[in-house]
């Protein structure tokens, strides 16, 4: 029997608060989910786990709604190290406090 380790909370409820955007971003562009589904090159199914962020979708699958939808630079955007404050403080830390020339050869 394969054990499967639950997603964190915090994380499955971005999840299912992507997927009410994402249905919600589908119904304010008046797109029935039949066509979003052909759009998006996947089954109706899968349009309806993903717009209730079920976590068993491919990240694949939930690019193609959100290409569809026209975001897809929302995605690109993600993990973007412009947004990234918690990797730019630890790079910070990592700077060196002075930075000393080289000695000249004595010759």
């Amino acid at each position: 029997m394969h054990n499967k380790i639950p997603l964190p909370i915090p994380a499955s409820r971005a999840l299912r608060k992507l997927g009410q955007d994402l249905r919600d971003a589908r119904k304010r562009r008046r797109i029935p989910m039949s066509l979003a589904a052909e759009r998006a090159k996947i089954s109706r199914s899968t349009l309806d786990k993903i717009e209730k962020g079920e976590e068993g979708v491919s990240l694949g699958a939930y690019a193609k709604v959100i290409y569809i939808l026209g975001l897809l630079h929302r995605l690109s955007e993600l993990a973007d190290q412009t947004h990234d404050k918690f990797g730019q403080d630890l790079d910070a830390e990592a700077l060196p406090k002075r930075i000393r020339t080289p000695k000249k050869e004595n010759r």
